[in-house]
């Protein structure tokens, strides 16, 4: 691992995710900025000292020559830090998971990808949502037309934790999010709506043809956007309507998700993660739950426990480590991945995240005098 050490929320989210089904085990990293605290750091969670580097520099020269080297690198740091880091990993052979979104910069994300696909190493990117069996579960009804052709999509990431001007009370994870230098072009956009448009893609496979954004940044002295509301066109004529922010009183990480088609629709809310909400044309309203013995292949597989013992967050994290852990294993057996290592977030996943964030901000700093395309990717 690289980043995520004393302090870090998403690096102890990595930690657990990563070791609940067995699948890794974190042997080696460079955990923070500072060496000396990185170091402390590894030796507190156990690692072997020869193995607690100092930088991410001082990880690939280590474990290169190792005949026991890291599998992957999980790549936990500041958005501004992903390509440089990840680069370096790739040329060095190895593969990598990476936090979104992918990069800060577009052309950053162009190149990461292009230099993912052209080396064969393997780029995961932590999509967190598309974890959930019952997200899959919807994506395969869609694709079966249980709801005929989609119209319309809302899909939604509300958060209140930065209602206030926190980054300048020193929070060091809102310090950097609202630093254009740091997290890119988007705030709130970039922070949680990248997830927000990826889950409405995952589930419906829509493709993305043309949008049009408001981003707003009510906390005063803040640099980037704390909340946007985006209304996208997609190819075949369906229509989405996408809201992220972080100054939503009253929500706590409130991901929604409602599909519309001609004959029924969807709706799934992370609160009830295990949970999908499908209504006919006739109105019948009904529940699908995880567990029950009617569902897909790809919701059973990442199920763990019977309906009733609630699944979520850690769990939908953790299925994307088992995915990714399947789909090196397959590449090094040079055979099909099972379905637990197929339709999880690869680098290309990323890139249109990217490519998303970046239309977002042009057509707002464009005074949305009419829709943009997201670049081609």
């Amino acid at each position: 691992m690289v980043g995520g050490g004393q302090g870090a929320y998403i690096g102890n989210i990595h930690r657990l995710a990563s070791r609940l089904d067995g699948h890794w085990t974190l042997v080696a990293g460079a955990f923070d900025v500072d060496p000396d605290r990185g170091r402390e750091f590894a030796l507190n969670e156990g690692l072997d000292p020869a193995r607690s580097y100092g930088t991410y520099q001082d990880l690939i020269a280590g474990e290169r020559g190792r005949e026991d080297r890291v599998d992957a690198v999980a790549i936990c740091t500041p958005n501004f830090t992903h390509y440089p880091i990840a680069k370096a990993l790739i040329e060095a052979g190895f593969d990598v998971i990476c936090e979104k979104p992918l990069t800060a910069t577009i052309e950053d994300a162009i190149a990461l990808e292009a230099l993912s696909r052209q080396s064969g190493r393997f780029v995961g990117v932590t999509y967190t949502y598309s974890g959930y069996p019952m997200v899959h579960e919807a994506r395969v009804r869609i694709a079966r037309g249980e709801i005929g052709d989609v119209r319309t999509v809302q899909v939604e990431y509300p958060l209140e934790w930065m209602a206030t001007a926190i980054e300048q009370k020193g929070n060091i994870q809102a310090a950097w999010r609202t630093d254009p230098k740091k997290n890119g072009r988007g705030g709130s956009i970039g922070d949680i709506g990248t997830h927000a448009y990826h889950l409405a893609g995952f589930v419906t496979g829509l493709t993305l043809e043309t949008l049009t954004a408001d981003l707003a940044t009510f906390v005063p002295g803040r640099a980037l956007d704390d909340n946007a509301h985006v209304m996208m066109r997609y190819e075949g004529g369906a229509r989405g309507l996408l809201w992220s922010s972080q100054v939503a009183l009253g929500n706590s990480n409130g991901v929604r998700l409602r599909v519309f088609g001609s004959t029924g629709s969807f709706q799934w809310f992370q609160e009830q993660p295990n949970e999908l909400i499908y209504t006919p044309l006739d109105g019948r309203v009904q529940t699908i739950k995880r567990g029950a013995d009617d569902l897909s292949e790809d919701a059973k597989v990442r199920s763990r426990t019977p309906p009733g013992h609630p699944e979520g967050y850690l769990e939908a994290f953790a299925n994307l480590y088992c995915g990714f852990a399947e789909a090196i294993r397959a590449r090094l057996d040079e055979r099909e991945p099972t379905s637990i290592g197929r339709n999880i977030p690869l680098t290309y996943d990323g890139l249109k995240g990217v490519a998303f964030v970046e239309a977002v901000v042009d057509s707002a700093e464009g005074g949305n005098a009419g829709w943009v395309t997201p670049i081609a990717v």
